[in-house]
């Protein structure tokens, strides 16, 4: 928020986000980051929409719980990785490069 000559004035995240986008550095940086974002979360959202745990989802996939918490706390993963917890949930993975 910027307080200027009485007034509040403040700008929504969208606003803030658009202007640091004009910075090239910054836009390669969160343009990676939305993306493992975007993984992260779709991966949770489809976890919880099949009413499994990361332990039940991890055991049925192959891998360690370990691992299905990393990824949805956002860190990256292999797609061979994605593609086990997905086949896992009976859900397919589509990679789109827009």
């Amino acid at each position: 928020m910027n307080i200027m000559k009485g007034k509040i004035m403040s700008k929504s995240i969208d606003d803030v986000i658009q202007e640091k986008m004009k910075n090239p550095e910054f836009k390669k940086a969160f343009e990676k980051d939305m993306a493992q974002f975007s993984s992260s979360v779709a991966l949770l959202k489809a976890r919880e929409d099949a009413g499994l745990t990361q332990r039940e989802l991890a055991e049925k996939a192959g891998v360690p719980q370990s691992t299905v918490a990393r990824i949805e706390r956002g860190y990256s993963t292999s797609t061979k990785t994605l593609s086990k917890l997905a086949s896992a949930m009976n859900k397919t993975m589509r990679i789109v490069i827009a």
